[in-house]
């Protein structure tokens, strides 16, 4: 009798604590949560609303009202041959000319201030400066100092007697003007990254290779290049993501169209002339979408090499 009394005390008292116990082993999910569901509606309502966007001919004001015109305006881009293709030649070029040369300087930047020498903290703190201004600043910088007339630049050129140059205005010349002023603001982040891969390297390969009487090229060639390999596919990851996404410094040096003759004119520049310029809502959308199925496919291919990498 006293067992059945006592198991009917304590059984609602477990009962009790089955709903604390259930909280304290799912604490970090809970907690979690509201972020990730905040996140995750963040992310795919303006995808969502874009793709659905991007089957209507929506155009002009907000409330205007639109038809679907499903896939026409993707057909509409992939056959412009005039704006659309170049403007992809142009992004992939921007792109690829900007990862390369960003990593070339970069990495051999990273090599030089990794020995120790006077002045070295003064040299990473100039380094860097770069990165201190915001991009549409250093866009205004350097169209001030190409500026054709009296810009800094085509002074210094008839200084030491070379011909004044349209660095911005002549049409061959801008897009690797504006990529010049890419190259030159974000290294320094490339330079911060490898510096920081430089310094977790061991010591013990170089030393060796040093005592068998490699010289410092074969060294960095076979030994701190191969090693170095994981850190340099995550910085080319981090910029190809930001050098796909260039505006604001295209657009504070090129203006509208990225030129005249939309000779700076990337897939960015076009979305944004085809929606807030001529106000075509439903079309500049089908572009983005397309230009994000383009942004996919560049990081999965750079994402797949990176994983071959480490894991060779």
């Amino acid at each position: 009798m006293m067992s059945r009394t006592s198991y009917a005390r304590t059984t609602p008292r477990a009962n009790r604590r089955k709903p604390i116990d259930l909280v304290d082993a799912n604490l970090k999910w809970i907690l979690i949560a509201p972020p990730v569901v905040f996140i995750t509606l963040l992310i795919a309502f303006p995808i969502g609303y874009t793709i659905f966007l991007s089957l209507t001919d929506a155009q002009g004001a907000v409330t205007r009202p639109f038809d679907f015109v499903w896939f026409d305006n993707y057909a509409y881009w992939l056959q412009d041959v005039n704006r659309f293709w170049p403007a992809v030649w142009r992004t992939a070029y921007f792109t690829g000319m900007a990862l390369l040369l960003e990593l070339v300087i970069g990495l051999g930047i990273a090599m030089l201030l990794r020995k120790t020498f006077r002045g070295q903290g003064l040299v990473r703190v100039l380094i860097l400066l770069p990165l201190v201004a915001t991009p549409v600043a250093v866009g205004m910088m350097w169209l001030l100092l190409f500026e054709p007339t009296i810009g800094f630049v085509n002074v210094l050129m008839d200084a030491i007697g070379l011909p004044r140059q349209g660095w911005l205005s002549d049409k061959d010349m801008a897009l690797n003007t504006v990529l010049f002023v890419e190259v030159w603001q974000w290294t320094p982040m490339i330079v911060l990254i490898l510096l920081a891969g430089l310094s977790t390297l061991p010591d013990e390969p170089d030393e060796a290779a040093r005592v068998d009487g490699a010289n410092a090229w074969q060294r960095f060639w076979h030994i701190t290049l191969p090693l170095l390999t994981p850190v340099i596919a995550a910085a080319a990851l981090l910029r190809a993501i930001d050098a796909l996404k260039t505006f604001d410094i295209i657009y504070a040096t090129k203006g509208r169209g990225g030129g005249s003759s939309h000779e700076a004119e990337t897939l960015n520049i076009l979305a944004y002339s085809d929606a807030f310029e001529y106000s075509n809502y439903g079309r500049a959308s089908a572009l983005l979408m397309l230009f994000f199925m383009f942004i996919v496919i560049v990081l999965s291919v750079l994402a797949i090499m990176r994983k071959k990498e480490v894991t060779s």
